[in-house]
């Protein structure tokens, strides 16, 4: 008798059900929210023209970028927008209309490094229960697609980078869920089968050969999904700097009568048999080592100005794990305007399901007014919504451009993304200021923007932490 009351009182009570349905039907509000929300979905019952129109697509410091790319159906956000930081730099270098890096050549490399490492990893495990958390935390995903930016570094220090052309997209590039999902099932069938060998007494030297026999079946896996990437390559672009000379051209032979030729006469830039490390070094004004992860994570147990590293996350094994200096906000932000007025674009990661009309390209709390849709207010502050899983990092952009208003504070930033041009505007989004401080926890920063204290922690031995623990996620 004691046990059925106790269940009662955890039921809902239908009393209660029955009012709530009277006060639901009772407010008009009520009714035509379900009526807009039904119909159309919840963001675009949400959307607030007032919001949107105070937000205009047009930016004090605007960067100039190459073709919106698209990720597709993919997790690769994270690469596509630090391939976007770089091309950017390549182009204006070299006077390219212009580019995009091969992404499917670096997610090649990331397939099979994060295998090693997975597999690594196990190895360093092998007395850990499969139900323990590091366990669990090791073998969630062993070679998904998501990343940051440090991991894209460690790619390209490796492995180099090549043009789109050179390793064009593939089926399973463009849609990598059964790539991936097969990938990993393999992975975890050698995670049980190198934990049972121990077990049964097998050495560790013998375990790691059966490693780099494994491997072999990865890298068959990643060729057959993907095919072999380059070892060298050709290369060939036309700079835009000889438009004007050859118009004048044009018009001196048009004024002598001779016919117009409608060859292409603009100077090109060429190589035959280019490794990927080579061209990386040659044609990318940038080295990926001088940029720095700084995250803002306003929460008590993280605290500010400390570096901090997460266990466990490395892609490329002997590379090292993911590390990222705690600043406060305008210390963040203040990085962010500086490098972007500087001219250079910026990696950054973010929860981009909050408060985002996707078709529409806008991230704003005042143009998707969900509050006023539920008749709820939406409190959670960004520590809570970091300690909570509430809004984790879960993509990654550039932003490439900024509004400053008349005291130089930023009131709205320029987002490029990676959806292809059928998404926000022509694939560029808008994001307020208040959103960017209430949901973007990380951005990559040259060492040059980075205030004297900040640069000094670069120096300083990092906190470690699990990998579990809150501070940011891979983006997808």
């Amino acid at each position: 008798m004691t046990e059925s009351k106790g269940n009662n009182e955890k039921a809902i009570d239908r009393r209660l059900l029955k009012q709530y349905a009277e006060d639901f039907n009772a407010d008009r509000a009520n009714l035509v929210a379900a009526n807009a929300a039904v119909s159309a979905g919840v963001l675009e019952a949400a959307a607030d023209y007032r919001g949107q129109r105070s937000l205009p697509r047009d930016f004090s410091i605007e960067l100039k970028q190459g073709s919106i790319t698209n990720q597709r159906r993919s997790g690769r956000c994270w690469m596509f927008a630090s391939l976007n930081t770089l091309r950017y730099e390549l182009m204006h270098a070299w006077n390219l209309d212009d580019f995009e890096f091969s992404e499917t050549y670096l997610f090649f490399w990331d397939a099979m490094e994060k295998s090693n490492t997975y597999l690594e990893n196990v190895l360093a495990t092998l007395d850990e229960p499969t139900d323990s958390r590091i366990f669990q935390e090791i073998n969630d995903g062993p070679a998904d697609d998501g990343g940051w930016w440090q991991m894209f570094a460690d790619l390209v220090n490796k492995y180099g980078l090549v043009p789109k052309n050179a390793y064009p997209e593939s089926a399973n590039s463009k849609d990598s869920d059964a790539f991936k999902q097969y990938l990993n099932s393999k992975l975890r069938e050698f995670a049980a089968d190198l934990r049972d060998r121990h077990a049964a007494g097998t050495s560790i030297d013998e375990l790691r050969t059966l490693k780099n026999e494994d491997m072999s079946t990865v890298y068959r896996m990643c060729a057959i999904a993907l095919g072999e990437p380059p070892e060298t390559f050709d290369f060939l672009v036309r700079t835009s700097d000889d438009d004007k000379k050859d118009a004048d051209s044009d018009r001196k032979d048009k004024k002598a009568g001779k016919p117009k030729s409608g060859k292409d006469e603009r100077r090109q830039i060429r190589e035959f048999g280019i490794t990927p490390v080579e061209f990386y070094r040659k044609y990318v004004p940038l080295d990926v080592n001088d940029l720095v992860t700084l995250c803002n994570v306003p929460m008590e147990s993280r605290p500010f100005n400390r570096r901090y590293r997460i266990r466990f996350t490395a892609n490329v094994a002997e590379a090292g794990d993911m590390e990222f200096i705690n600043v406060p906000l305008d210390v963040f932000k203040k990085a962010a305007v500086d490098q972007i007025s500087a001219g250079h674009p910026i990696w950054f990661a973010c929860d981009c399901t909050q408060f985002s009309l996707r078709s529409a390209g806008y991230f704003d709390c005042d143009s998707v007014r969900v509050d006023q849709l539920f008749g709820t207010e939406f409190t959670l502050d960004k520590a809570q919504g970091l300690e909570y899983g509430d809004s984790p990092s879960d993509h990654a952009m550039t932003l490439t451009g900024v509004n400053l208003d008349a005291n130089g504070r930023p009131n709205r930033w320029k987002v490029e993304n990676s959806w292809g041009k059928d998404n926000g505007d022509d694939g560029y989004y808008v994001a307020s200021d208040a959103w960017f401080d209430r949901y973007v926890t990380e951005i990559i920063i040259r060492r040059e923007y980075l205030d004297e204290a900040t640069r000094a922690l670069l120096a300083t031995e990092p906190v470690e932490l699990d990998p579990w623990e809150p501070l940011t996620k891979r983006s997808r």
